[in-house]
């Protein structure tokens, strides 16, 4: 059909959406397809939830927006106050906003005024990790590791370095154990401030569990808790993105937490929402807070929907689902499932290198060859070529091209709704595997 829309391609055309059912979405042409990555990690919650749906007529009723330069919230007071129950130590506030890249850009401005506030101007440089993914805006771009994303906007970009990844699958040394691993790696962290000089660094910002670009790649044992030391030691703010990973798609509520490290700041978005409304949050520790307060009194950043009631009350909601339905146990059970089956069909397979993830969060790493971890040619296209099969065939996955350095490997990101059935993680697994096999052999 003819559309005004701008996509995200402008080649070929996408079928319509008509309805959501569960874990599956169906279009205008009563085509189901099994959404087995949540779109990009958003709906953990599946696509027709009773209970969110209903918070949503009801709050439309009273009131749906009023600007936050006049009005606070009842949804968003409700919202902020159990995200802090539930956060890491020291996490006392939080700042409301549309997604995960405006969560992110906030992170990274709020770290530069607290400097600024508590007489340190000299902190600007910020450290993330290569084939990380931490948004589209200007300054998450900046912050990103993700070659291929940033090349073609390299001119506009903030300075930012970049570490090594906590890659085990591929950096991990024979007879290194993952807690030497883990060290050796976090290491870095401090080489790096000290090149840069300890007085200049701001921030570390890292994914727990690295989404998108790399395909649900753990930390390994100890290695976050080696950057909170490193980044104690020189003063420098700890930034966790988890608005892939978090808000239990890793089995947890905050992917951290089986860390077992406290952040200064952490962002979350896509299962906040869980796709019912836009909506993504920074949390930050009362010690940031108070040095604003104590200081100019106000945070020179904001947008116009931050805070909006509607979508608070949605995340409200979504909360409810997964903490009072136990479904962070159930994430933790389904994604063993999961776990199973794919390394009973993939764990032997001469194409796949590596199954990785946690809870509903899993990745597998495409090979030409298992013993040498050789990556298929990126004329192939062998990302594209199975997300297209898995459609045609149904299923909804996220895979994607240049898991080692933007250009090179391939990988699948699996992050099904929380509410997945045994039979539905079957057919997940079998269609996937049909995809597979089709695209490597075109």
């Amino acid at each position: 059909m003819s559309s005004h829309i701008f996509g995200r391609s402008t080649k070929g055309s996408l079928p319509v959406v008509a309805q959501g059912d569960g874990c599956y979405l169906i279009d205008t042409d009563g085509r189901r397809y099994l959404d087995g990555s949540g779109g990009a990690a958003v709906s953990c919650l599946g696509h027709s939830n009773a209970a969110v749906r209903a918070a949503l007529h009801a709050q439309i009723d009273t009131v749906a927006f009023a600007h936050t330069g006049f009005f606070t919230s009842e949804p968003a007071e409700q919202l902020a106050d159990r995200l802090v129950e539930n956060a890491p130590d020291g996490i006392d506030r939080v700042y409301l906003v549309s997604g995960g890249s405006e969560a992110v850009e906030a992170a990274i401005k709020l770290a530069r005024q607290y400097f600024l506030e508590i007489g340190q101007p000299d902190r600007h440089r910020v450290i993330a990790r290569r084939q990380s993914y931490h948004g589209n805006t200007l300054g998450a771009l900046a912050a990103g590791g993700n070659a291929w994303r940033r090349t073609q906007f390299a001119p506009l970009l903030a300075d930012t370095t970049h570490i090594s990844p906590c890659y085990e699958y591929r950096d991990r040394g024979d007879g290194e154990t993952q807690e030497a691993y883990g060290q050796r790696v976090a290491d870095e962290l401090e080489t790096e401030i000290l090149r840069l000089g300890p007085e200049t660094v701001m921030a570390f910002m890292a994914e727990p569990v690295v989404g998108a670009t790399a395909g649900a790649v753990p930390a390994v044992p100890g290695y976050l808790k080696r950057t909170r030391e490193i980044c104690d030691r020189y003063g420098v703010l700890l930034i966790l993105d988890e608005v892939m990973c978090g808000m239990g798609r890793a089995g947890h509520l905050f992917a951290c937490e089986e860390d077992g490290v406290a952040p200064d700041m952490i962002t979350i978005a896509k299962g906040l929402g869980a796709g019912y409304q836009p909506i993504g949050a920074l949390l930050t520790t009362g010690r940031i807070y108070d040095a604003i307060a104590a200081g100019s009194g106000f945070f020179q950043h904001g947008h116009t929907y931050m805070g909006h009631a509607l979508a608070a009350t949605a995340a409200n909601a979504v909360l409810g689902e997964i903490l009072d339905g136990g479904l962070l146990a159930r994430v933790r059970e389904q994604g063993e499932k999961l776990d199973v089956a794919l390394r009973a069909q993939f764990g032997q397979h001469p194409h796949v290198g590596d199954i990785r993830g946690r809870g509903l969060f899993r990745g597998i790493e495409l090979v030409t060859d298992r013993d040498t971890k050789a990556t298929f040619d990126p004329k192939r296209t062998i990302a594209a070529r199975i997300k297209k099969e898995a459609f045609a065939a149904g299923l909804i996955c996220y895979p994607m091209s240049g898991t080692i350095d933007g250009q090179h490997g391939d990988h699948v990101l699996l992050a099904p709704p929380f509410i997945i059935e045994d039979a539905q993680i079957d057919e997940l697994v079998g269609k996937l595997s049909t995809a597979i096999t089709k695209a490597i052999a075109a």
